[in-house]
């Protein structure tokens, strides 16, 4: 399931940089904006069966690929 959030979260940000560096800012560098989060929602609910509400998360628990894949990880 990770590599399946992580082509998902590529694919949202335009860059592969997110799968190479899970370290890596999304909000801050620019990757992502709170639109591209809620479009990531919907696809991971579609593609992965993980439903997570934007009102259940704060952007400081989902700022990085690291955090994105914990939560995940905890929702499976």
């Amino acid at each position: 399931m990770e590599n399946e959030v992580l082509d998902l979260l590529a694919e949202i940000c335009e860059d592969d940089v997110v799968k190479d560096d899970l370290q890596t800012e999304l909000f801050e560098s620019g990757l992502m904006d709170s639109l591209g989060f809620a479009e990531f929602l919907v696809e991971l609910e579609d593609q992965c069966g993980v439903v997570i509400s934007p009102s259940e998360v704060e952007r400081e628990d989902i700022n990085t690929p690291e955090k994105i894949l914990a939560l995940v990880e905890a929702r499976r």
